[in-house]
């Protein structure tokens, strides 16, 4: 009895150790702490993204259908579900540093070796009655638990990066279905006065030729250009009732259900002020993916100790109490009682093959862990400072196309009028309604695209999870 307990006192003291290595998070070496190279554009401040970055479009419209997406959008329902799976794992994993118990109950008529039974004879048939109470209690003396406990968290944490990755894209993937609908909407306006405007032109140059003073090549050219214009109405109206469909679908609605507040809008989102955009240290804290690596690399490291413990002995402390008898009415006699206490260890040593064998997959694993989280972050500096610059290019571009398209609605003006006093040739108007046909249409694109570029960018820069 007393080295049953001094065995039970060492494992108890050794159950503080934990093989393995510790766990200690590379992101704060990663070397990307430093300010964005393409942020020193006017267009940024380094301030941080706000949680609600949408909100910067200061569209009351999108901010609903956000919340809407939020609220039912079937991708974040499943997220939310493997959140769930993950945090019940983790309740799992932590069940086994509690002493697990066991009742039992049985009858059965049988034969036997007396012996078993206290009964004198080889064997004996007959009834026989069992109850009993077992405790047991796994010494986690060589931290497999603990490692185990560590590696589940981790997942958990992949999940929750998981969730927020999932949070993040239905924002942005409403957002940009909202600047689609407003763009498309904005092309077919512009599209559309353009189609007025020529028609104006046709009818002049059908009413001057029927004067005399026009020809019939300028009336079809005329012609030509207006049915050209017109061709591209369908499409635009297509792409609208997509970016229409697209929006219903991401709310939790069917496709017919679209939001008609939507369907008239005809200006795409801008964000008016300049935008924050943090830097490296913060980005690496917000990214999503990011964070899942690191998470991935904590698990990883943790089923290392896993592993390295299956090398040593396994100890668990057990005892149990109890009644046997042939006969319901002798349950709880004196002489029925019985009881066991004691540790049992399970060592498979000296055949521990198969044990490295795992050590070294947990070991590999871990590696490409590691290597995984340096090309996460790096995968996210990249895009951002892509992002960073595409999008000040394209507010570059915007300006210019801004200008542009005001002057050539003042030159096809004045080649309005000069034609109709016969101070300008029908070439002349001609030219200068397609350049302005051009530029309205190009300028609409490039808004479009400056929606998209804000969307991306504050998606590159993990901008709208919550902590």
């Amino acid at each position: 009895m007393t080295r049953l307990l001094m065995v039970t006192a060492s494992s108890l003291v050794l159950a503080g150790c934990a093989a393995g290595p510790n766990y200690v998070s590379p992101a704060p070496q990663a070397p990307a702490q430093a300010e964005f190279t393409s942020a020193a554009d006017p267009a940024f401040v380094p301030d941080e993204p706000p949680k609600e970055w949408w909100k910067l479009f200061d569209a009351p419209v999108l901010d609903r259908l956000i919340d809407e997406a939020l609220e039912a959008n079937t991708d974040l329902r499943v997220a939310a579900a493997n959140l769930e799976r993950a945090r019940a794992a983790l309740s799992e994993v932590r069940s086994a540093r509690l002493p697990s118990t066991e009742i039992s109950a049985n009858g059965q008529y049988a034969r036997q070796a007396g012996a078993t039974t206290g009964v004198d004879g080889a064997l004996y048939e007959g009834e026989i009655y069992d109850g009993g109470l077992g405790v047991s209690y796994q010494v986690d003396l060589f931290g497999r638990i603990r490692r185990g406990i560590e590696a589940s968290r981790a997942d958990l944490g992949v999940a929750q990066a998981s969730y927020d990755l999932a949070r993040i894209s239905v924002v942005a993937e409403t957002a940009r279905a909202y600047a689609q609908a407003c763009s498309a909407g904005r092309q077919l306006s512009v599209a559309q006065e353009s189609l007025r405007v020529q028609e104006e032109t046709f009818d002049l140059t059908r009413r001057l030729e029927e004067g005399g003073r026009g020809t019939g090549l300028d009336t079809s050219r005329a012609n030509a250009l207006l049915e050209q214009t017109r061709a591209a109405l369908p499409s635009f109206a297509a792409d609208r009732r997509a970016a229409l469909f697209s929006l219903a679908v991401l709310t939790g609605r069917t496709p017919s259900e679209f939001p008609s507040d939507v369907a008239s809008c005809e200006e795409p989102p801008v964000i008016a002020s300049a935008l924050p955009v943090g830097d490296g240290a913060s980005l690496l804290a917000r990214r999503p993916d990011v964070r899942a690596a690191e998470r991935r690399l904590a698990a990883a490291t943790a089923r290392v100790g896993v592993a390295t413990a299956d090398l040593y002995p396994n100890v668990t402390l057990g005892g149990s109490i109890g009644t046997t008898a042939t006969s319901i009415d002798d349950l709880g006699s004196d002489g029925s009682f019985r009881f066991s206490l004691g540790p049992l260890i399970s060592w498979s040593f000296p055949n521990i093959t198969a044990s490295r064998a795992r050590l070294r997959q947990a070991q590999a694993t871990s590696k490409g862990a590691l290597a995984a989280f340096d090309g996460a972050w790096f995968n996210a500096l990249r895009e951002s400072e892509t992002a960073l610059t595409r999008y000040a290019a394209q507010r570059e571009r915007v300006e210019s196309l801004s200008r542009s398209r005001d002057q050539n609605a003042e030159a096809a003006r004045i080649a309005r009028l000069r034609y109709q006093y016969g101070a300008e040739s029908f070439q002349i108007v001609l030219d200068a309604e397609r350049s302005l046909a051009d530029s309205e249409a190009v300028l609409a694109v490039s808004r479009a695209n400056l929606a998209n570029q804000s969307i991306s960018l504050f998606l590159a820069l993990g901008g709208g999870w919550r902590e």
